[in-house]
């Protein structure tokens, strides 16, 4: 492949993970992840070692349906260190909706990501991001019928 193909290959990767966070497809979403995946979110604040770890604390901390996550992934600088590694960097605009308390998190970050490949695909092998922005709103819902597919899932 092309060094373009392979930076193209990682950006649907990324696009797939942040897809399956906010529809919370956790089982497609595992498949982002190397076995020996590392995460370390909100600067660290949460870090864990290992795909299983990761997973868990992803389904405990989103899967209830009154929490909407809206993930935005823009300007990736990937970098192709080699045949089977590579890094990048994406910005991240989040939202998250908590419905049942009336609040809204808006925030923005920067993603620092680690990539190996494993039998011909890319996986996350490392993933974390640095807060560089964050806001916390209460304020009214109104949920559209498309909202509550998403939300009832």
């Amino acid at each position: 492949m092309s060094e373009l193909a392979e930076i193209e290959a990682i950006k649907q990767l990324k696009y797939k993970y942040f897809r399956c966070l906010d529809s919370k497809k956790w089982d497609e979403m595992q498949e982002c992840f190397s076995e020996d995946a590392h995460s370390w979110y909100d600067s660290g604040k949460y870090s864990f070692d290992g795909v299983e770890a990761i997973m868990k604390f992803l389904r405990d901390s989103l899967s209830d349906p009154d929490i909407i996550s809206l993930h935005h992934g823009h300007h990736p600088e990937i970098r192709i260190l080699d045949d089977a590694s590579a890094s990048g960097i994406w910005y991240l605009e989040d939202r998250l909706y908590f419905t049942k308390q009336n609040m809204m998190l808006w925030g923005a970050a920067f993603y620092e990501d680690e990539y190996v490949k494993c039998d011909g695909a890319w996986k996350i092998s490392a993933t974390g991001y640095h807060r560089t922005f964050e806001e916390i709103q209460t304020r009214e819902l109104n949920m559209t019928s498309a909202g509550n597919h998403l939300r009832n899932g």
